[in-house]
């Protein structure tokens, strides 16, 4: 199991943006299953849709890397000598909407990595239905190397 405090560790995502709550399985360079427990809270619904509350797709893809990142880091000496930036999404279905109240379960599987491009195969599962699906691609960089360079404004 992983803590709170190690999730915080793992990801430098805080509120509203992390959208990791509980990680229940992890196998370092296999797999990971996270839990995301979606409330009416959350302020993306302030306005995605105020009338109809459904949770962006894109965060649920969010939710997905995020998940991938804490296996990638569980996998690799010195974690937080790394930062992770995404670099790609591709093959994202979204096939049911996620709707305050549901909890996202995110099953996340290693896929391949060449170099600092890593890449992960998630699905995202409402009470057992597939709601998404994505693969996604990250670049592993190391913090010495971006320390003092400019950061986009």
């Amino acid at each position: 199991m992983v803590s709170t405090e190690q999730i915080m560790k793992f990801l430098p995502h805080r509120f509203p943006f992390l959208m990791i709550d509980r990680v229940v399985d992890l196998v370092p360079l296999d797999h990971i299953v996270a839990l995301k427990n979606v409330t009416c809270n959350e302020q993306i619904f302030q306005g995605h849709f105020p009338e109809w509350k459904v949770m962006p797709g894109v965060l649920i893809v969010e939710a997905i890397a995020q998940a991938g990142a804490i296996l990638l880091f569980s996998s690799i000496p010195d974690p937080e000598t790394k930062f992770l930036v995404l670099s790609k999404i591709d093959k994202a279905k979204f096939k049911r909407m996620v709707v305050p109240g549901d909890q996202i379960r995110l099953e996340v599987r290693w896929g391949r990595s060449k170099g600092k491009i890593c890449q992960v195969k998630g699905k995202a599962f409402v009470e057992g239905d597939l709601a998404a699906e994505a693969e996604v691609y990250a670049t592993l960089l190391d913090i010495a190397d971006i320390q003092g360079s400019k950061r986009p404004d």
